[in-house]
């Protein structure tokens, strides 16, 4: 009888065990090595873009008359104009690190881009001889290069230059002696004047907006036209005709910008 009891005893208690033990294995053990949360998005230069924006802008001129023949008609004069501008931009960058002396690693970008801008420039051309006249710079277009220091990242200064094309519409132009006329006795042609640009400016990332690849770009812009561009625009009668002369100008346009860019293949 003992024996009977004994064992039915240990069945019970193996039986005990084996419960207990599907139990434990029933419920999934504790994980204590969870993967650590990402890194904080990272903002980045490289990427193509988009960029819209505007600011204000100055040109003077160098100008004189010449005859058809070529004879110098009036004194060298220098004058210009001023006014708002908007503009739209598109361009390519490339953030890289560039190991230099000391152990010194910067990152740099490089990139390409063109713009376009337009607007109301108007200023006084006081160049012809006894007249006077209004002349606006209404277009440019500019093609280069750049190069950034990346500060911190979300800051970058850089500089940039290339290549541009600037259009000044025609404007009459009234007598001032030797008895002042409102009526515009000729015209000067419109012009397309070639010339090159330097710039230098700042990026700045606005990732603290929800929206992706948002920056923010400052930039101020020196350019320089001339050359043969500038050397035999037509001044006209009003009513049309030959040339009576030619008008020599060389011209120069300082800009200062603010855009808007987003770099939609924003890599993060």
């Amino acid at each position: 009888m003992k024996v009977k009891i004994l064992a039915t005893a240990a069945l019970m208690t193996l039986a005990a065990f084996g419960s207990a033990s599907a139990a434990d294995l029933s419920a999934p053990a504790p994980n204590y090595y969870k993967a650590p949360p990402p890194p904080p998005p990272v903002s980045t230069f490289t990427g193509c873009y988009i960029a819209g924006g505007g600011g204000y802008g100055f040109w003077t001129q160098d100008s004189f008359t010449r005859s058809t023949a070529g004879v110098q008609l009036s004194s060298n004069v220098t004058n210009g104009g001023k006014g708002w501008f908007g503009m739209g931009q598109g361009g390519c960058d490339y953030e890289f690190t560039m190991p230099l002396f000391s152990g010194w690693s910067p990152r740099l970008v490089i990139g390409a881009f063109g713009d376009w801008d337009g607007g109301a420039l108007n200023g006084t051309n006081s160049g012809i001889p006894g007249g006077v006249g209004n002349e606006r710079m209404s277009s440019a277009w500019f093609a280069g290069g750049r190069l950034g220091y990346v500060v911190n990242p979300r800051f970058m200064t850089y500089f940039d230059g290339g290549w541009t094309q600037a259009r000044f519409d025609s404007f009459g132009v009234s007598a001032v002696a030797p008895v002042p006329l409102a009526a515009p006795l000729v015209t000067v042609g419109a012009n397309t004047y070639n010339g090159w640009f330097i710039g230098s400016g700042f990026e700045y990332s606005l990732d603290i907006l929800p929206i992706n690849g948002l920056f923010l770009k400052t930039e101020f812009r020196y350019s320089q036209y001339g050359g043969n561009s500038g050397v035999n625009v037509p001044i006209t009668l009003v009513a049309g005709g030959a040339p009576l002369a030619f008008l020599n100008s060389q011209k120069s346009v300082e800009m200062i910008s603010t855009e808007l860019v987003w770099r939609f293949n924003f890599f993060r």
